[in-house]
């Protein structure tokens, strides 16, 4: 798998909105800092130790309805552990097999006591060989679809069979060679940060891909976005509820300037860049270039739609010509709106009479402006071989403008 940030397939199918679970045990994090200045300069903070990171049951003490509406978010589901629930392809007879382009090569998707397994099946009785890997991860929320990784001792790779809800079916996992049954794309870090909270390196330059066992936290955890809690928790358990205000111990995107609002979402939607600084040691509040250096395109050029939703946000005259974030459109503790419902975002600036397709449509213009002005598009870094053609993941274009042509989903 290629490094860098939002890189490879562990990224294809989470979605523009995909904030987070605890899974595995509570992570010893080192490298992290308090964010509760976001104008101070990285040397004027005292480094936290992942001990200040407490998890989300602790955010639910006091934030028990937010928490509840944020658990059915893409954010939360983005990586879990393997369930009934969790893991969304069929394994029932002739629905969890999967063929490919050479006849002696099929894959089988089992589901026993012991968990679901994913078989290579090479060749046929009685020459007929086998490879079986558990399921040990599922990544991506289901919103376009999963793909799962498995453990070897300590190192993390991605199983080559993933799920496309769109087809509702097993695919080959995008960018695999079809008709090959590839069980070693490592996972790097850069992978995981985008779809977990944390998980403990122990691997080198010339192997990335091993990992604590025992310490990671799967999903997009709240202190993802709020930084870490335990300041905050400790100061609130002392107040008196009349008395309890939120205080400066803990992270409000909204109250940071807009550069660092941006760059809470920007850290997993800003495009694929190049890390300068540990995995999973980005706070928000700081400054998101002292961790990754991210691409800054020219006009010009071509943005990918996966991934690069901050990017394409940034070149629209809507955020140019405005101090609009990500999230005067997305309310990030939710699960994602219908689409027409955001038009009463975009009227709150623009005027339907405005629109040149007023004239023809009337009153109906109200009712979806991003299916024309931000296009469900297309992804040619997200692409799988599925019966000898290529099928390509399809994201909402963040670029908000006049298009050519209407372009529904």
């Amino acid at each position: 798998m290629a490094t860098g940030k939002l890189t490879g397939i562990v990224m294809m199918l989470a979605g523009i909105a995909t904030l987070g679970s605890a899974s595995g045990t509570a992570p010893a994090q080192t490298g992290a800092s308090h964010p509760e200045d976001a104008n101070a300069s990285l040397n004027e903070k005292a480094p936290a130790s992942r001990g200040d990171f407490l998890g989300d049951v602790a955010c639910q003490e006091c934030h028990q309805m937010i928490g509840d509406a944020y658990a059915r978010t893409g954010h939360h589901l983005t990586s879990q552990l393997p369930n009934k629930n969790s893991v969304l392809g069929k394994f029932t007879t002739g629905e969890n097999i999967l063929k490919t382009s050479d006849p002696d090569l099929h894959f089988r998707m089992d589901a026993r006591e012991s968990g679901f397994y994913e078989t290579a099946v090479f060749w046929r009785p009685p020459d007929e060989k086998t490879r079986t890997e558990r399921i040990d991860i599922v990544t991506g929320s289901g919103a376009k679809g999963q793909t799962y990784l498995y453990w070897k001792g300590n190192q993390l790779f991605q199983l080559p069979v993933s799920y496309w809800t769109e087809l509702k079916g097993w695919i080959n996992s995008p960018g695999y060679t079809e008709g090959v049954a590839n069980f070693d794309r490592p996972i790097p870090p850069s992978c995981l940060e985008c779809h977990a909270t944390y998980f403990e390196s122990i691997g080198s330059e010339q192997a990335e891909n091993y990992y604590e066992k025992t310490d990671y936290v799967l999903g997009i955890s709240c202190e993802r976005c709020h930084g870490p809690g335990r300041e905050h928790a400790e100061n609130e358990r002392l107040k008196p509820a009349a008395a309890s205000s939120g205080g400066h111990s803990i992270v409000n995107p909204a109250s940071l300037p807009r550069d660092r609002r941006i760059e809470v979402c920007a850290q997993c939607h800003g495009g694929i860049g190049q890390p300068v600084a540990p995995a999973f040691s980005y706070v928000p509040g700081r400054q998101l270039e002292n961790y990754f250096k991210l691409p800054r395109p020219n006009a010009d050029a071509h943005v990918d739609v996966h991934g690069n939703q901050v990017a394409l946000t940034q070149r629209s005259r809507c955020y140019q010509n405005s101090q609009m974030t990500c999230t005067t459109c997305h309310e990030v503790h939710g699960p994602v709106r219908a689409a027409a419902s955001y038009s009463e975002k975009c009227l709150q600036c623009h005027k339907d009479r405005d629109c040149g397709e007023f004239l023809k449509l009337g009153a109906k213009i109200r009712q979806n402006c991003i299916d024309c002005h931000m296009p469900v598009q297309s992804s040619d870094r997200i692409v799988a071989d599925v019966n000898g053609k290529q099928v390509k993941a399809r994201v909402r274009n963040h670029w908000i403008k006049v298009y050519a042509t209407a372009h529904n989903p």
